[in-house]
């Protein structure tokens, strides 16, 4: 099954939305194949569905000073950050179909929350990385042991397993899937201290700070790219139009 990975490299949010507004309609309509847009933005917070005003941080002038934009979207989750040096990616794949009586259909939302999570395992794997999942979240972590390579982190906090990477989605009414994950490659960590990401009091952590050198974005792409293909088209994850 043809799967299109396009890469758009830096560019800017509300762009980005609506192009997954006119893919994703294209490809419910079967004029374009299942897609996977690969993409850096400029500094943003985005709100997802679950999104607290209170868990921005950073006052409206502190966000004009730094150029960080926001935006409340329509993802699941709360608030995330996304920037230059982080690897931004938005799966827009059919899990099923629209039934006759145009009922929604019946996706297994969780379950393709899981394969994304899977997919960033496995490229994590090609650089050394061993990460996993946590019960109950969502997003992909290191455990203590390889989070404290660390060395800009705090000691108390290397006790504690760290996101490397966010997760919020939305599968719509015809059963196309939106927005999608955020892997730190080599970012500005001092961005995180604007939000509680995701509502959690959790550490967040890049590859460039478990990584020297860290891989270059072209690399970390390469990887991601290959390992959702094998997630999704070897396990037949995506459904046919």
């Amino acid at each position: 099954m043809q799967l299109d990975i396009i890469d758009l490299g830096l560019i800017e949010y509300g762009i980005a939305w609506k192009l997954q507004d006119t893919y994703t309609a294209e490809i419910a309509e079967g004029k374009r194949p299942p897609t996977l847009l690969l993409l850096e933005h400029p500094h943003v917070y985005t709100f997802g569905r679950k999104g607290r005003a209170d868990n921005l941080l950073w006052s409206e002038e502190q966000l004009r000073q730094k150029g960080i934009t926001t935006h409340w979207v329509d993802r699941g989750g709360d608030v995330t950050y996304h920037g230059p040096g982080q690897l931004v990616g938005y799966p827009l794949i059919p899990l099923g179909k629209i039934n006759n009586d145009n009922k929604p259909p019946e996706v297994d939302y969780v379950g393709y929350i899981r394969r994304l999570e899977e997919t960033l395992i496995g490229a994590l794997m090609h650089f050394g990385i061993g990460a996993g999942q946590r019960s109950g979240m969502s997003g992909v972590w290191v455990q203590a042991d390889v989070y404290s390579r660390c060395p800009r982190c705090r000691p108390e906090e290397k006790q504690k397993p760290a996101k490397i990477a966010a997760i919020g989605v939305k599968v719509d009414a015809r059963g196309i899937t939106r927005h999608g994950f955020a892997l730190n490659v080599n970012p500005i960590m001092e961005y995180w201290e604007g939000i509680i990401p995701c509502g959690l009091n959790e550490p967040v952590v890049s590859l460039a700070d478990l990584l020297y050198p860290p891989p270059l974005m072209a690399h970390v792409k390469e990887k991601v790219s290959a390992a959702f293909r094998e997630v999704f088209l070897g396990n037949k994850i995506i459904s046919p139009n």
